[in-house]
């Protein structure tokens, strides 16, 4: 096929994909002459007035400025007739989110286009997730920022473009994002984040928030809050000065170590509010390639300090972003939260680092043990080293399942970075089955003798079961991912 045959085709395409698109509004009764019209106007109201804001409204609209001017200002999208919580009974929603359905099916996209999320810090990480948040069918939508967008910022934000410097990040977003999905609902407030401010900030049930600050005192408000409210919720550590994208890992906080802004972040939660574990953290374990912009340059008269500061003793120094960094981190975090809101969360890889000693030792003791059980007659143990690496390091975290879950201990010992393995070992789940990949748990030597003495005993597993119900339950689960993961 030559280049004008593939041009043509590709036209022809385009063209029949526009003509499908006004087809299928027309014939749910929404115009998209209608959508459009009642999706450019939304209200945000200020100083006790409201003033509308038109979806062209450039960054010299006296509205806007008055927005940006005045925190608290919230402004609402989604005003045409159908919304996206109801997106099963309109043909266009479920086209425009088809490949999600597809993914996670349709009922699992309910749950998403039902959720309530809250993103709180609408920079290059924020603006991203909030994007792929709203393009991918959450319902209602809080975004929350009390900064304007500022020309240095289009390097790295989703959808600002020079004509809306000045404005309000948050009402930025939300007059794209009618254009986007004008079907959802979305709330923009232009406000920081403060403790005093929560039950204002955090009303109306969130399902989710996105912890996107880089301010280390709201950003432990804001969590700790979450925590207290039960609402999950998390935290983006920092994405300034680094540039490798497959360094990104979500940790429990107690494992966030090797972050600046994260590693602030827990030992701030343990101090202030006994938080030491229990919320997710997006990091990157790539050191920062450069360090912020010295102060020595305000000094000398270089740069002056408002181009530092956005309010006062808020912040004097940046710290320098490749804008590709952020828009992975925001993507990340986004892609975390909608398998998390559809019911299908993923099971993250692990930061620890192990030894290549320590894998050669759990393969010896679990050949020792399976000799012990079976003398002479014992066979081949059928799993290798690739495996015993999945299973200590990804399956069980080096952890003891006895431990799995709990509170962590410093750094250093099973919680930390670097983990002593030595006091576990790998043993069968179910003394019947073959030593395979989803019959092996990871236990302390004391802990894994008693299991094959209960597990072998009177009643076998189904009276361990019977007994702790709770805890054979998790490890259930935990095998079961390993058998979807290495058997399909």
């Amino acid at each position: 096929m030559d280049t004008k045959t593939v041009a043509a085709v590709g036209l022809g395409a385009a063209i029949g994909a526009g003509a499908c698109y006004l087809l299928l509004r027309s014939s749910s009764h929404t115009t998209l002459v209608k959508s459009t019209s009642t999706s450019q106007l939304s209200s945000t109201r200020i100083n006790g007035s409201t003033a509308t804001l038109g979806t062209s409204t450039s960054a010299s609209s006296p509205n806007l400025k008055a927005a940006g001017a005045v925190a608290g200002a919230s402004a609402k999208g989604g005003t045409t007739s159908s919304t996206v919580r109801r997106f099963q009974e309109d043909e266009v929603l479920v086209e425009q989110l088809t490949r999600n359905i597809q993914f996670f099916g349709a009922d699992a996209q309910q749950l998403v286009a039902e959720s309530f999320v809250v993103v709180v810090g609408l920079g290059g990480v924020g603006s991203h997730c909030a994007h792929l948040l709203l393009r991918s069918g959450v319902g209602k939508l809080r975004l929350i920022d009390f900064d304007q967008v500022t020309v240095s910022s289009l390097n790295r934000h989703a959808v600002a473009t020079r004509e809306d410097v000045g404005t309000p990040k948050a009402t930025c977003l939300a007059k794209h994002f009618t254009r986007i999905l004008p079907e959802a609902e979305v709330e923009a407030v232009v406000q920081m984040y403060t403790a005093d401010k929560e039950s204002e900030l955090l009303a109306g049930s969130p399902t989710l928030v996105i912890d996107a600050i880089d301010n280390i005192d709201t950003k432990v408000a804001l969590v700790a809050a979450c925590v207290k409210r039960g609402i999950k919720c998390l935290s983006v550590a920092g994405a300034g000065a680094k540039a490798d994208p497959t360094r990104l890992h979500i940790v429990d906080l107690g494992e966030s170590a090797c972050d600046p802004l994260a590693k602030a972040l827990r030992y701030r939660l343990r101090k202030d509010h006994n938080i030491i574990t229990g919320v997710p953290v997006l990091l990157s374990t790539e050191k920062p390639r450069c360090g912020l912009v010295a102060c020595e340059e305000v000094e000398q008269g270089i740069r002056s300090p408002a181009d530092f500061q956005v309010v006062p003793n808020f912040r004097v120094r940046t710290i320098p972003v490749l804008g590709t960094t952020p828009a992975v981190f925001g993507m990340a975090a986004a892609g975390w939260a909608l398998c998390t809101l559809a019911g299908a969360p993923f099971e993250t890889e692990p930061v620890i680092k192990l030894q290549e000693k320590q894998y050669e030792e759990q393969l010896r003791l679990l050949r020792e043990r399976e000799m012990a059980r079976w003398g002479d007659a014992c066979p081949p143990v059928p799993i290798d080293m690739d495996d015993v690496i999945y299973l200590v390091r990804e399956l069980w975290r080096a952890r003891s399942a006895r431990e799995a879950g709990g509170p962590p201990r410093k750094p250093g010992g099973d919680w930390g970075l670097k983990r002593a393995t030595g006091h576990l070992c790998l043993t069968r789940w179910d003394p019947a089955q073959p030593a395979h990949v989803d019959n092996l748990v990871l236990l302390t030597h004391e802990e894994a003798d008693t299991h094959d003495a209960a597990a072998s005993g009177p009643g076998g597993l189904a009276a361990l079961r019977a007994s702790e119900p709770a805890w054979c339950a998790k490890v259930d689960r935990i095998l079961d991912l390993a058998r979807r993961t290495h058997y399909y």
